[in-house]
This record gives C-alpha cells, sequence and structure tokens, in this order.
C-alpha cells in the first residue's frame, strides 16, 4: 500500500490579514487629504500652562483618540515652546515665549507647528501668531552724548543725533521724540531711507560761550503703547571757539556690497571727506562714531588718514545680513569740528551651509502586503542659507521600492510604491540625499532603516510531491513506515506546520484506522494504526 497525498492546516485567517491591509490603505488616504490649517493668535509672555487653543475641537478629534493615538508636537530643533495636554485635548505654553527674541521687529511673527498623530501616522500643520505687547521701552545705545559746537556755528546747522531703538514692534514700536526745553536748539526728525528717522539738533541762536560755555538738553524717546514707555539721551553741549568749518562727506550714506566669505584685509569701501579749512584745521583724520558696537569694531577697521574701510573678522550671513557703520571724519583744529556719513555694508549669502534630513516621525516596521503608497516615515527638509543656496531637494537611490512624497514647506512622506515581499528583502536600508540649488551645490546623506514584518503568504511544500512506502503486512501498531517533511517560507508563526492525513478511504475502510501521523512532529512519521 502507498499514499500519494498528505494535507496540513494554517494558523492564521485571510480575513485578518486583508482586514490590516485595507485599515493601512484608508490610514494613508486620510493622511494624505488633510489640507486645512489651524491657527491661533496669543500674546507674548504668557505663563507656562497657558491654553493656546483646543486641539480636540479644532482638529475634530475625541479626548480618548489624543491619548492613545500619541499625538504630540514635533519639533526640528530648539526650543519646544508648546506642549499638548492629553487629558483635555488642549494646545498649552511650555516655557516662555519672548517675541524679540524669536522675530526681531519683524511686523509678523508666526510659529509653524507640526502636530504628529503616531497611530496611525498623521501629520497636521497648525500655526501660532505671537502677538507683541510692550514690554521694551526704547532705548539708547548710550545714555549721555556729549557735543562740541563751535561759537561761530550758523543758526539752522542740524547735529544728527543717535536714533532709540525699541524691539517692540506696531503701535508698541517707537514712535517720536521730544526735546526738554532749552535756550538754543531745537529738535527735528530726517526720514531715511529704509523708513528709519534719525532725530537732529537744530540751532536755533548763535552761541555765545562768554556768556554759557555748557548746555544740558534731554532728548526722549516714546512709544505708542498704552501706556506710553519712554528713554533718554543726556545731551551736553560744550560751546567751544574759532575753527568754523567742519568736514564734509560726499555723500551721507555710502552703500556697498560684501561677500560672506570674504577675506581679512579686504577693503570694504573708502569714504571721502573734505575741510574748507587750511593747516591743521583742515587736516582731516577718520575714525569709527564714539557709539559703534562691538560687532563692528570686531568685523572693520579703518584707516585713520584715509579712511579706507576694511575687514578683520569672519561673516556670517546666517547670524547678520546688514551693518549699519557710523564714520566721524574730525579736523585738528581747535576747537576740532567733525562731520559724518554712516556706510551701510549689505552681506551676500555663500552656500556654505549643507541641507538638513530631520525625522518628523521615526519609522515603524511594515507589512509585507502594505498597499502602495503607505506612509512609512515622516520627513522634513530644512538649509540654513537663503534664496537658491538655502532650496532642498532630496532623492531616493534608484531602484528603492519606496517614493517620497511633498506635503508643505519641505516636508514629505516616505511610502512604498509597490508590493513588498519579505522573503526577499526582510529589511532595507534606505538612502536619501539631500542637496541645495547653491553653486557649487552642499549635499548631505542619511540612512533610514525599515524592516518589513511577515504575513502568512506562502504555503508550506514538502520536500517531495509524492512519497511511495511499502511494508510488511501485519506490521506492529505503532511502528514507524516512514517520515516525511514539508518547509514554509515565512517566519514565526505563520513558519509553524502541523501534519495531518487527508480522509480517504481503502477497500471501504478509512485510511486513519489503518495509518496515523504525528501532527506536531517535523519531519512527520507515518505509524501503523493497527
Amino acid at each position: 500500500m502507498y499514499f500519494t497525498e498528505l494535507g496540513m492546516t494554517k494558523k492564521m485567517g485571510y480575513r485578518d490579514w486583508r482586514w490590516q491591509a485595507l485599515w493601512w490603505h484608508y490610514f494613508f488616504f486620510m493622511w494624505s487629504t488633510i489640507n486645512g490649517q489651524t491657527r491661533y493668535s496669543i500674546p507674548e509672555e504668557l505663563k507656562q500652562g497657558s491654553v493656546v487653543g483646543n486641539l480636540a475641537k479644532d482638529l475634530g478629534l475625541g479626548l480618548s483618540e489624543i491619548f492613545e493615538r500619541k499625538l504630540r508636537v514635533a519639533s526640528e530643533a530648539g526650543e519646544q515652546y508648546f506642549s499638548v495636554d492629553a487629558g483635555k485635548g488642549e494646545l498649552v505654553v511650555n516655557d516662555r515665549i519672548d517675541r524679540e527674541a524669536l522675530c526681531g521687529q519683524s511686523a509678523s511673527c508666526v510659529l509653524p507647528l507640526q502636530l504628529v498623530i503616531e497611530d496611525p501616522l498623521q501629520l497636521h500643520r497648525i500655526e501660532v501668531e505671537i502677538r507683541d505687547i510692550n514690554d521694551n521701552s526704547p532705548s539708547f545705545l548710550s545714555n549721555e552724548l556729549s557735543l562740541k559746537l563751535a561759537e561761530v556755528a550758523a543758526v539752522g546747522t542740524r547735529f544728527p543725533l543717535e536714533s532709540a531703538t525699541d524691539p517692540d514692534v506696531g503701535s508698541n514700536s517707537l514712535k517720536s521724540y521730544t526735546l526738554s526745553k532749552n535756550e538754543c536748539c531745537s529738535l527735528k526728525i530726517k526720514d531715511m531711507e529704509g523708513g528709519k528717522t534719525v532725530p537732529e539738533l537744530v540751532l536755533e541762536k548763535p552761541l555765545d560761550r562768554e556768556k554759557k560755555a555748557v548746555h544740558k538738553i534731554i532728548l526722549n524717546a516714546l512709544d505708542g503703547g498704552n501706556p506710553v514707555r519712554s528713554g533718554t539721551l543726556q545731551i551736553t553741549i560744550h560751546v567751544l571757539d574759532t575753527n568754523d568749518n567742519f568736514p564734509v562727506f560726499e555723500k551721507n550714506i555710502y552703500k556697498v556690497a560684501l561677500g560672506e566669505k570674504s577675506l581679512h584685509g579686504a577693503v570694504v569701501i573708502k569714504p571721502k571727506a573734505t575741510d574748507a579749512d587750511e593747516g591743521l584745521n583742515g587736516e582731516i583724520e577718520f575714525s569709527f562714531d564714539s557709539r559703534t558696537p562691538e560687532s563692528v569694531l570686531s568685523l572693520f577697521d579703518i584707516d585713520p588718514l584715509t579712511g579706507e574701510i576694511t575687514l578683520k573678522g569672519e561673516l556670517d550671513y546666517e547670524t547678520t545680513n546688514s551693518y549699519d557703520i557710523d564714520v566721524s571724519a574730525k579736523d585738528k583744529g581747535s576747537p576740532e569740528m567733525e562731520g559724518h556719513c554712516r556706510v551701510q555694508v549689505d552681506i551676500t549669502d555663500f552656500n556654505d551651509n549643507a541641507p538638513e534630513i530631520v525625522f518628523t516621525s521615526q519609522p515603524k516596521p511594515i507589512r509585507e502586503d502594505s498597499p502602495s503608497g503607505t506612509v512609512v516615515a515622516l520627513i522634513s527638509a530644512r538649509d540654513l542659507d537663503s534664496s537658491d543656496n538655502g532650496k532642498v531637494t532630496l532623492q531616493l537611490t534608484e531602484g528603492s521600492p519606496f517614493n517620497l512624497k511633498p506635503s508643505f514647506s519641505n516636508n514629505y512622506a516616505l511610502v512604498t510604491n509597490r508590493l513588498l515581499d519579505r522573503e526577499s528583502f526582510s529589511a532595507y536600508n534606505i538612502e536619501i540625499t539631500a542637496s541645495d540649488a547653491g553653486s557649487p551645490p552642499l549635499f548631505s546623506k542619511k540612512m533610514i532603516p525599515v524592516s518589513i514584518t511577515d504575513v502568512n503568504d506562502n504555503p508550506p511544500i514538502f520536500s517531495q510531491p509524492s512519497y511511495n512506502v511499502y511494508l510488511k503486512e501485519n506490521g506492529v501498531p505503532g511502528s514507524v513506515l516512514y517520515s516525511v517533511s514539508a518547509s514554509d517560507l515565512d517566519f514565526g508563526e505563520n513558519a509553524k506546520m502541523s501534519y495531518s492525513i487527508l480522509d480517504s478511504k481503502v477497500q471501504d475502510v478509512s485510511v486513519s484506522s489503518y495509518v496515523y501521523i504525528n501532527s506536531d512532529n517535523a519531519p512527520g512519521p507515518l505509524r501503523v494504526s493497527r
């Protein structure tokens, strides 16, 4: 007697894995169709724990979803200013927010946030507008200013004063200047390019050193807040004799562009000034203004004889892209006279920052039967440079079973582009290359490990399609007739097998009454039943 067919059982049903595949397809559909954007508006300096908005309501999520699906605020880098109160479904302030530190004097201060729902993966983009409050007073670089005016200075002569600064914006920013009551001078405001204003002291009456040698005046800078905040500058005027001509520059403002990677010693500009006086009264020495900040002094030098300004430090466009340098030209008369000009140095960007690849959400294992388009991970790209130097493009290795799907603002979803087969590749190391549009371009790479989980998609296969077994009659029950073996390409529980004999008959007698097989043995031994 011999047998040609054996049957076996599987432990995972078709319905189970088909449901999970449909669920993943539904998740990706939901992720890819979220285009709405929520925006909140809050004042700066809110206390920690202050409520920004109700995420559960605004995003249409239940409180249980926020907790179970692990809603969180994704942070690329820097300070984490917000967090999610999972119990109430609210976005709350996590740390002190200083609008001036974040946005400087930009008219708009908006923090883009990415809200990541981990299970299943989903990405929301929200914006939080930080409104200014009047928490800064106008201030001058120095609290005191000493001026030397010649006794013969003509009525109507103007003397530029230091502009005040106020980090606040809008109605809370610097609005006006006032001058204390005095005997000699009035205040005029001069409009400059770019919307800037400079206060000027205007001589209204001839000076008489013999009557009064020193004049003290207070310059007040006022903002538009409610209540109004102010800053003061104490101006002391020393009235001097003789030398009635001061140096005059060819221009009031010089503008020059300087490359970010300019070498030490590079000539920035050579402003020119002349003095109508003769001898020592007409000899000029150049210098930076006494109120020049250290950030300028550390980067630039000026030749006192020629006025040539040179570079002595390293420029960084990403830190500061423009410098205003106030230059003084003093003669050697007695008393000395001086003229002023401003040099505006605009820094041009150099492609010195490589693009970065940042995980918004770490990759998770995916099933081998996941449909094409399944989201594996969320990725963003950034570059600290500007213009073309900061435009980033991401690419995957050619032939990869994955694609990068762009969403918004240099954010991408890593998705599958075809069905996977764990039995062929159980894991992938996906190499992503980021390149910018600079000349020459800069590159960076990042490897993303993705593991493929098994589904029961391979039937067991016997080592032979059929077995011929010969035995003697009257065999002893329980004795081994033959051993058969099968293998399964799947993994874990999906690869475990059991053996059984198909129900068939020999001369109207069930085969199982003659022989049986141990279902759990591997390979399975065929034994005599009776």
